[in-house]
């Protein structure tokens, strides 16, 4: 599909993150979803179509996300319920363990009809061994976010081989007490505000910024949060993948230099601390704020029922190319239909309806995540004003979306060299460098 199409906003889900993808403790789980009598089991579905219009048969769907497990059994009861010949078995199995799963399952004769499959480069090599149905003139995502779709698409062809389920975006979360007890009232909304707030809260004995440094996945995220507009934002990834522009550019320079600058908000030893124990830092009131992925607001709800947290877009660092706060996002997780299914065309009617908004509220009110879906509504508020945010400033999650099409990814690269730059190892034109050198070994500007 055209790279150029209109980037029309998402207002819908979800992650993988790791963090968006944790397993849990079972190795997988299986579990069917039919209504309406026996469903058929003739292979490609046989003859019979269900009383609202679509084919019959069996259907195994295979995910990663174990957590989900009785959500998408909900959801797909739904489907079953108004197409009798369906049934639908969902199948899960830990995230650490699904790829290696999912390309033997897909290779063999007794894999799943509708595979989860994970999205931009790494959705790659799926396409690449031929396992995955071409869904173009098959399946309509008209009107859908650019950057959502790009992340379903081939990389040499240009086809669409998945449905996106999710939508992660990324922004601050803050301690509502915490910032009232250290007289803040709001949210900043100048770059002067931000570090003037990191330092009434410093002074209050609380860690301004949880960051979970040990764990190098996580500074990627951390350096769009902070510091998305002092590189550029959008415009810098559109200069970047035509060759007018590299990362050695002084301006991405500048944002690596953003977060160096803010490490002793980050609290001391950032680089020995985990994630999670940034997470539980954050949600035990010992931190102020956290900046991570809205995959975050489950986990923290569900680990501090209480805590008083709100979301706001970090200002624009001084010296930005633009003023404007945006909010950087990505796609997380698709849906795709196996070539080696029996039942294709009823796998094909239930990614049709995948496509719906009627699919993309169920996502939003059972999994508790953003759906890819356009025109979804929220009833959590902050999923709501996460929504809006990406709705109104958009950017790309820019390392993940364009630069995990090969090895060294660009997520890697930074990840590690944003660990240098805090113990103080390289400095940020250094970091920015080894990013440019480890990314031109596979990517070629304009390709």
């Amino acid at each position: 599909m055209n790279r150029n199409r209109k980037f029309l906003a998402v207002t819908g889900l979800a992650a993988v993150l790791a963090a968006a993808c944790s397993p849990a403790s079972s190795s997988d789980t299986t579990s069917s979803a039919a209504a309406g009598g026996d469903a058929s089991s003739a292979a490609g579905g046989g003859d019979a179509s269900s009383a609202a219009g679509g084919a019959s048969g069996d259907l195994t769907i295979w995910s990663w996300r174990v957590e989900d497990q009785k959500a998408y059994e909900k959801i797909f009861a739904t489907y079953t319920a108004s197409h009798p010949g369906v049934k639908i078995t969902v199948k899960t199995f830990k995230s650490t363990e699904y790829n290696t799963i999912l390309a033997t399952g897909l290779a063999g004769s007794d894999g799943p009809d509708i595979a989860q499959v994970r999205s931009y480069g790494q959705l790659q090599p799926t396409i690449e061994s031929g396992s995955l149905v071409p869904l173009d003139g098959k399946v309509d995502l008209t009107g859908w976010d650019e950057n959502v779709i790009k992340s379903a698409e081939g990389k040499k062809d240009g086809k669409l081989y998945s449905v996106p389920l999710a939508v992660q975006t990324l922004q601050m979360f803050y301690n509502k007490d915490l910032f009232s007890s250290a007289g803040i009232e709001a949210p900043p909304t100048t770059w002067a505000e931000f570090t003037d707030d990191i330092s009434k809260l410093a002074a209050k004995g609380v860690t301004p910024i949880a960051v979970g440094a040990k764990d190098g996945w996580t500074l990627p995220i951390v350096h769009q949060v902070l510091a998305t507009p002092r590189f550029g934002g959008t415009a810098f990834e559109t200069a970047v993948l035509d060759g007018s522009k590299t990362f050695t550019d002084k301006d991405f320079v500048a944002s690596l230099d953003v977060v160096n600058g803010l490490k002793d908000a980050f609290g001391k030893n950032v680089t020995g601390v985990a994630y999670t124990d940034a997470q539980s830092l954050f949600t035990n009131g010992g931190a102020a704020m956290f900046p991570g992925g809205s995959f975050e607001l489950g986990f923290f709800s569900n680990q501090n029922p209480d805590l008083k947290m709100g979301v706001f877009q970090v200002p624009a660092p001084d010296g930005s190319p633009s003023d404007t706060p945006v909010t950087p996002g990505y796609a997380d997780g698709a849906f795709g239909l196996s070539t080696k299914s029996k039942n294709s065309e009823a796998g094909l009617e239930l990614l049709k309806w995948m496509a719906t908004k009627d699919f993309g509220q169920q996502v939003v009110d059972e999994v508790k995540q953003l759906s890819a879906v356009p025109g979804v509504t929220y009833s959590d508020p902050l999923l709501q004003q996460m929504a809006d945010n990406y709705k109104n400033s958009p950017t790309p999650y820019l390392l993940l979306t364009d630069f995990r099409y090969g090895t060294p990814s660009g997520t890697d690269l930074l990840g590690t060299g944003i660990q240098q730059l805090l113990l103080g190892d390289k400095d940020s034109a250094a970091v920015a460098k080894d990013l440019q050198d480890g990314l031109a070994a596979w990517f070629k500007p304009g390709s």
